[in-house]
């Protein structure tokens, strides 16, 4: 696997290393991880593997709350444009403590959200546009990231900088 670039190195340490935790609406409940972080880092340091230096820098950046490949590839995305690491996969509730959703990426401390909308999105379509009117209603800022701007990084990152700065974001990582 240390032939594979670093991005899918990530993609699929988070795959292997995702936790099952509690939540609301959450299943699979206290299912262990495949394989957790320490025990990539174990196989990863026995010994000379190809691309060892591939293999050590993608372990830096695995995470355990990351749900599908393309919420991964959007956090590595904004982490190399000099974005801050959000909190993954995180319920939010409104100041009366109800429960509003879960969201793939948060900056809790500034309000701002970003949420990846793949194609699957199609079938929940309606209940998707009335999560993020919950989440706005409540003061949050919802960046909305498709495939369509996943392929320009740029743009990704700027829009979620805007969102930030707005917010009190001094721009530092």
């Amino acid at each position: 696997m240390g032939a594979l670039p670093v991005a899918d190195l990530v993609v699929l340490g988070d795959h292997l290393a995702r936790r099952y935790r509690p939540g609301i609406g959450r299943k699979n409940v206290g299912k262990p991880p495949l394989a957790t972080i320490a025990e990539l880092e174990a196989v990863v340091n026995l010994g000379r593997w190809q691309g060892v230096e591939r293999l050590r820098k993608a372990l830096k950046f695995i995470r355990e709350d990351s749900w599908s490949p393309q919420e991964t590839l959007t956090r590595l995305t904004m982490l190399q444009g000099g974005l801050p690491e959000p909190q993954l996969n995180i319920d939010l509730f409104d100041r009366n403590g109800h429960f509003l959703a879960c969201v793939d990426m948060a900056y809790p401390e500034y309000k701002v959200v970003v949420e990846y909308h793949g194609e699957q999105h199609e079938l929940r379509y309606a209940d998707d546009i009335e999560r993020v009117e919950r989440l706005r209603a409540a003061g949050w800022i919802v960046v909305q990231v498709t495939k369509e701007l996943a392929r320009r990084p740029r743009a990704l990152v700027a829009r979620i900088a805007k969102e930030l700065r707005a917010r009190g974001w001094d721009g530092r990582p």
